[in-house]
């Protein structure tokens, strides 16, 4: 038997052990390839994961970026815009994506910041503009009375009738000057400028009206039952008041058309209401209307238009300081209907007609029986007495009846709680009494020269001024101490 030689038995085992080894390498190698494959792939998965989160990220970079861009150049202008004009919407997000995000919170922020400081800044410029205006009426206020006066005095002064109309036209051109002045200041904040006396509601509607060019269109219907009036301090706002709805109604109604003007007395106050027949107003402008003469806001210069328009605001402002109330709404004529409601307490108050009467241009109450003063006057050129109120009538009936031309006093019915104080009324005579006894005046009076009716004129004008002079003696000042020399 042949043997195998050992050094062929080395070799053998040496390569048994070498194959063994290679063999556990290989395996070891396949595993690490294994591996290294697996590992590439989620290498190439992340880096895939990172490329589309790089892609998301760089869209949402720029869409950030054109979201500050529209705040910039959209958002921004329009929000300044809005401000004056709250019609203009201001537009929201460009991408609704960012809507309830850390951006959208943000972008939010900056316009309501923005949005603040606009506010307070046009406050701001516009109290220190009303501050120059309300200076600068108050000393053109106080000048143009001191030429209203003037002009009163040269009427009196002066009897060529060509120079008395020069002087009249010149007189009521000086009004609209004032009424337009008047009523810039009291947007302002300044005082309306004149202190007058205890005035009866009619006489108030009357010379509200004289202010306005077109005053020959106003038809005034008396509907009061007591002699009505105005306590001293609300005098001149009222009656600012019923002039700019007035002058409301003849500037939006044909040059042909009436306006017609009722006064209304109700258990706790009484009613100017204003209608007139032309051509209306929108829903939108009523309630603008509305929010002006509800006085509540504070009120910017810039939000009354160019030119401003500063009737409402000022009927606004005189209604918020001084209590009474103002409703515009539609016309059952179809133009618009202004209600100013005065309550009786503490702004009205009823006068003695016997100690302090009232003035002959004044409308008497239209009742059955009783005519208007503006459309009956008597021979004499007196207006005709009011008549009785109906609560008098029992107390008057049990008077013995008065002879023709004989005046007495009746005594004052109850008044019922609720109501306005009644006060004494005379009883009213005849007109044929009366046509009688000022036919025997005029008769028994000698004749007059021209030179004596001019003076009587001249002085019954002075008597008529001399209240209004009395007053504008002193320039009228602002509470706030605004008046400028």
């Amino acid at each position: 038997m042949t043997s195998i030689p050992e050094a062929l038995l080395w070799c053998l085992s040496a390569g048994t052990a070498a194959a063994v080894v290679l063999a556990a390498l290989s395996t070891r190698a396949r595993g690490q390839r294994a591996g290294l494959r697996s590992r590439l792939s989620a290498a190439e998965e992340q880096n895939s994961a990172t490329l589309h989160s790089n892609t998301e990220l760089t869209a949402r970079l720029r869409a950030t970026e054109a979201e500050i861009r529209h705040l910039a150049e959209t958002r921004l202008p329009d929000l300044t815009l809005a401000l004056a004009h709250p019609h203009v919407p201001v537009p929201g997000l460009m991408d609704a994506r960012f809507a309830g995000t850390d951006a959208d919170r943000a972008l939010s922020a900056v316009l309501e910041q923005v949005s603040d400081a606009i506010t307070k800044e046009r406050a701001r410029v516009d109290a220190a503009a009303q501050s120059t205006l309300r200076g600068a009426t108050t000393t053109i206020q106080a000048l143009l009375y001191q030429l209203q006066t003037a002009l009163q005095e040269m009427q009196h002064r002066y009897d060529d009738p060509s120079v008395a109309q020069d002087l009249l036209n010149a007189d009521f051109l000086n009004e609209q000057a004032l009424r337009r002045v008047q009523a810039t200041g009291v947007v302002c904040g300044a005082w309306p400028g004149l202190t007058r006396e205890d005035s009866y509601l009619a006489e108030l509607v009357v010379g509200a009206t004289s202010r306005l060019r077109g005053y020959d269109r106003v038809q005034v219907s008396n509907q009061l039952r007591d002699p009505v009036a105005v306590v001293a301090r609300a005098v001149e706002p009222v009656a600012i008041v019923v002039t700019e709805l007035l002058a409301n109604a003849l500037h939006h109604s044909h040059r042909e058309l009436p306006v017609t003007i009722t006064l209304q007395q109700g258990n706790r106050g009484a009613s100017v209401i204003v209608d007139d027949y032309g051509v209306g107003m929108h829903d939108d402008e009523i309630k603008a209307a509305m929010e002006l003469l509800a006085g509540d806001d504070d009120l910017l210069l810039t939000q009354l238009g160019d030119p401003p328009r500063s009737g409402f605001a000022a009927a606004g402002q005189l209604v918020r300081q001084y209590g009474f109330g103002v409703h515009v709404e539609p016309s059952p004529y179809g133009g618009v209907r202004a209600v100013v409601y005065i309550p009786g307490d503490p702004l009205l108050t009823v006068l003695d007609e016997s100690t302090q009467p009232m003035s002959v241009m004044a409308p008497l109450p239209h009742r059955s029986g009783v005519p208007d003063r503006s459309a009956s006057v008597l021979p004499t050129g007196t207006a005709a007495p009011a008549a009785a109120p109906a609560a008098a009538a029992p107390a008057a009936s049990a008077a013995p009846a008065p002879q023709p031309g004989e005046r007495f006093e009746a005594a004052p019915p109850a008044q019922q709680e609720g109501e306005l104080p009644r006060r004494r009324r005379r009883q009213p005579v005849s007109e044929s009494a009366a046509g009688e006894e000022s036919a025997e005046r005029t008769a028994s009076l000698p004749p007059r020269s021209p030179e004596e009716t001019g003076s009587r004129w001249a002085a019954l004008q002075r008597g008529t001024e001399s209240g209004r002079a009395a007053v504008q003696s002193d320039p009228p000042r602002s509470p706030e101490g605004n008046a400028q020399s």
